[in-house]
């Protein structure tokens, strides 16, 4: 099967905070503390660390981390400290994920995701002993399912037309 490239035209950072702001406010939604609902913050994290190493990097993982964290009523930093290894790993690998078509980029994005929830899993063992099981992973599987969904989303506004129209600028 044949996919055109298309050559992408830079990000626009106003957009790169809307789509953090907006999977904030997913994540801020009642149903977070149900098995298997994705980290809506962490897969918009590890998508723009992946694309925009420079615009979305480390200190934006841990300011969203400390929002996460003050909203989740969790130790604070527990989230913090997750998504700035999860930010870290991604510029790790950024440049040999986007070599991949988005199926295979949820493969690589998924062990950075299990690892930010082992690295809250630890925190968590720490402070109160207890084990949530083995359903805890879950959520990790169910982000990195929407990673090609949410690829072709936050690319959208970047996506130059395939056929060159004369009348316009780009």
């Amino acid at each position: 099967m044949n996919h055109p490239h298309y050559i992408l035209l830079p990000a626009n950072s106003l957009f790169i905070a809307f789509s953090l702001a907006v999977a904030f406010m997913l994540n801020l939604l009642p149903w977070g503390h149900w098995i298997g609902v994705p980290d809506f913050v962490a897969l918009v994290l590890v998508f723009w660390s992946i694309h925009q190493p420079r615009k979305v990097g480390i200190g934006v993982a841990f300011c969203m981390g400390l929002l996460m964290d003050v909203h989740d009523a969790t130790l604070l930093g527990e989230n913090a400290l997750a998504y700035t290894l999860l930010s870290y790993f991604a510029i790790m690998i950024h440049r040999r994920v986007l070599w991949f078509p988005a199926g295979i980029q949820a493969l690589h994005v998924l062990p950075l995701l299990l690892v930010t929830q082992l690295v809250q899993l630890v925190v968590r063992l720490i402070v109160s002993g207890k084990f949530p099981g083995w359903f805890y992973f879950v959520e990790s599987f169910s982000t990195a399912i929407l990673w090609p969904v949410v690829s072709a989303l936050l690319l959208a506004p970047q996506r130059r037309a395939i056929d060159r129209d004369e009348t316009r600028p780009i």
